[in-house]
């Protein structure tokens, strides 16, 4: 039965791929930044009814819940997830289906998670009187803006009524070509904490420093104070980064200005260093500006967890994806730095966050996510809504 079902996949799959392919050109080419998705919102809603799908509802302003039941309903639920935001960013590329709006563009491959997800959608609606249980289908906003649209939809109970006891979601990933899949069981991203401090002292003229409290200097002290604090406090076996991405004070060169702010990013894999980093991060900062007679407000908040794999669900999941794709087309990822707020799920329920290649023979598609040139091989889209599915019915058994 699981090959005939894997083969019904692969074929719909192929099927509805012109479908799902105008799809990913409407949501490409009408973008909307974070929790502004309305229209997107509107045009999965519609896509869904079409499919016979109609049971759906609103949820955390834009996003969208539907449920598909196959026989014996309430046997087991498992969850699918896809992003629809957008970024603030300029498309450079040169396509029919380039965005429209300015100065935003689907630059991190969420248009082609909710067009994998539809697909996937349509292909397990039609196989519904094959599978038992029900799959929830998770539609979310704001991935990319602070506090993440997961968190959001978790608070007001995506992940309740029913309650999933998985959840999938899957991300474009260009280092590796069409066809292919990509895993890593355990801790995969880090948490992305953001960082605001502003650093208050005495403003006056560059010639007389002695008058002043010169809070540029003492900036300085902070930013490279601070690295080694997390480079000595932190244990050498937990993967931190804190990086300062932006700085601004002062007016002139003969002038020392009142005030500095600094902005930063602190990501690590560990959830009790997190916060532990953050202690130490607003008392060094605080004690550093006191000793030099200035003042600090250090604001930290809570961004998005670790995102942890579960490894008994990803070690499963990596077995059927050698399954639909072959064994030689599924790869062990690296851990990485950059925040994913699937994490939120992954805290709450037994979570799987796999990749899908999307260069063409490692030639073309090559521009990272968050570029003004990133693109897709569109065929690696049969990988994406095929997986889903096939994932989707193997937990269900």
């Amino acid at each position: 039965m699981a090959i005939d079902l894997k083969a019904n996949i692969r074929e719909k799959a192929q099927q509805y791929f012109p479908e799902v392919q105008a799809i990913r050109h409407h949501i490409h080419a009408n973008p909307e930044l974070s929790f502004h998705e309305y229209n997107t919102s509107a045009y999965v809603a519609e896509k869904l009814k079409e499919f016979g799908i109609t049971n759906q509802q609103p949820i955390a302003g834009t996003g969208i819940v539907a449920l598909i039941e196959g026989k014996n309903p309430s046997k087991r639920c498992i969850a699918l997830r896809a992003d629809m935001d957008a970024l603030p960013i300029m498309e450079a590329n040169d396509v029919s289906y380039r965005s429209k709006n300015d100065g935003v563009m689907h630059a991190c491959g969420h248009d082609v998670h909710t067009s994998c997800l539809l697909g996937a959608a349509r292909i397990l609606n039609d196989l519904r009187d094959s599978w038992e249980g029900t799959v929830k289908l998770i539609f979310q906003p704001g991935e990319e803006k602070h506090p993440g649209g997961a968190s959001i939809m978790i608070k007001e109970g995506v992940l309740e009524n029913p309650k999933p006891s998985a959840i999938f979601a899957l991300h474009v990933y260009p280092h590796l070509p069409t066809g292919t899949t990509g895993f890593r069981a355990g801790q995969y991203m880090a948490s992305a904490d953001e960082i605001y401090i502003t650093i208050q002292g005495k403003g006056g003229h560059a010639a007389l420093p002695h008058q002043t409290i010169d809070p540029i200097a003492i900036s300085a002290l902070v930013i490279t104070g601070l690295q080694q604090i997390i480079s000595r406090k932190g244990n050498p076996l937990i993967p931190s980064v804190l990086t300062f991405g932006k700085i601004s004070g002062g007016f002139a060169t003969n002038v020392i200005p009142d005030k500095v702010d600094i902005l930063g990013t602190f990501r690590t894999m560990d959830e009790k260093w997190r916060y532990e980093a953050h202690r130490w991060i607003k008392e060094f900062t605080e004690q550093t500006c006191s000793a030099y007679g200035a003042s600090a407000i250090v604001e930290i908040p809570s961004g998005y967890p670790s995102l942890y794999n579960d490894p008994a669900l990803t070690a499963k999941a990596e077995g059927w994806a050698k399954e639909f794709v072959g064994e030689s087309n599924v790869h062990e990822l690296d851990m990485r730095m950059a925040g994913e707020d699937f994490s939120f799920y992954t805290h709450h329920v037994p979570g799987c966050f796999f990749r899908i290649g999307t260069s063409k023979d490692g030639k073309e598609f090559l521009a990272p996510v968050h570029n003004a040139r990133f693109d897709i091989d569109e065929e690696s889209m049969k990988t994406g809504m095929g997986m889903m599915a096939w994932c989707a019915i193997n937990s269900l058994v």
